[in-house]
């Protein structure tokens, strides 16, 4: 069997990536990178801030450097942020170095999980059902014209999930290991 890449976990804000990223990573004895808190980590500054000072663009601008940086290391696992996928070099980036994996799930599930959370500078507004509408419209395609597998988190535990996305990319390494 030939080793698995690097996992590369896309999908809206509320999805899941940064807590599958860490179990999944767990799982696979792998590195976890999440390149929202590696810019932070890299910036000494935290993402509404970036947006505030930096604007979209410039956030977008150090998105995309750390996106080339993070799939350039080998068999780890990474969680991108919501808004990767809006640049076609990032899509780009993505799928040529790595398995994508995109975690779908509901703009009713994502205002459960981000109801309380201040830290997303795009859903700092009134009515974020809207936003988070808009934002599905726009992203999903990009999301699946990028992904390798799609994997749905809502209504499923973090661990079903992780389960879910080795059986499949096990199968996508080694089609003869697994016909489940």
């Amino acid at each position: 069997m030939q080793a698995l890449p690097n996992l590369i976990l896309i999908g809206p804000m509320g999805a899941g990536k940064s807590t599958i990223g860490r179990l999944l990573a767990a799982e696979l004895s792998r590195d976890f990178y999440d390149s929202d808190h590696e810019i932070q980590a890299r910036c000494g500054a935290d993402i509404p801030w970036i947006f505030d000072v930096e604007g979209e663009v410039g956030f977008r601008d150090r998105e995309t450097q750390m996106l080339d940086e993070l799939t350039r290391l080998e068999g780890v696992v990474i969680a991108t942020g919501g808004g990767a996928v809006l640049r076609e070099e990032n899509r780009r980036i993505l799928r040529d170095r790595g398995t994508v994996i995109y975690l779908f799930t509901t703009v009713e599930q994502q205002l459960k999980r981000t109801a309380k959370d201040r830290n997303r500078p795009l859903l700092q507004r009134p009515d974020k059902e809207a936003v988070l509408r808009e934002m599905f419209g726009v992203r999903d395609p990009l999301y699946r014209a990028t992904a390798d597998i799609t994997v749905r988190t809502d209504r499923r535990g973090p661990r079903a999930v992780v389960n879910d996305i080795v059986r499949r990319v096990t199968r996508l390494v080694d089609p003869l290991k697994c016909k489940a």
